[in-house]
């Protein structure tokens, strides 16, 4: 038997996601599943999270690593269980029939969370402080 229950709302069966799969830094043997151009630079679990919690789905984080990932960092690990379909086997939500509506989804809005703009936010290092320690000394002379 495959799994112990058939039930998608158990959380057993919930569809796992890891930030590899939506890397845009790996390559498709390392484990990303959507193309480059719709991937998105060094995501995490919390971002991941933060998406589909904010888009009204069912999720959780597990402390698991993806199996091609050599770098034991924190920043790496994590796994998000995402519920897609109802006990009756219809999906929670129409834009999301399957796994890659979901990690497309994910991928096109971590870029415009607050977290993503206000780092990419043209060198003011007031909003900075407390993020990069190592970037800040450089830019003071």
């Amino acid at each position: 038997m495959a799994h112990l229950t058939q039930n998608p709302a158990d959380k057993e069966r919930f569809v796992c996601l890891y930030p590899v799969y939506i890397n845009s830094k790996k390559t498709l043997a390392e484990g990303r599943r959507i193309s480059v151009e719709k991937a998105v630079e060094n995501p995490s679990c919390t971002e991941i999270r933060d998406v589909l919690a904010a888009a009204g789905m069912n999720v959780y984080m597990e402390n698991k690593i993806h199996p091609r990932e050599w770098n034991r960092d924190g920043q790496f690990k994590g796994r998000v269980r995402v519920q897609i379909k109802q006990a009756d086997g219809s999906p929670c939500q129409d834009k999301f029939s399957s796994r890659k509506d979901v990690m497309i989804y994910v991928a096109e809005m971590i870029p415009k969370l607050k977290t993503r703009t206000q780092k990419s936010g043209g060198g003011d290092t007031s909003s900075q402080q407390g993020e990069g320690g190592k970037k800040s000394k450089k830019k003071k002379k």
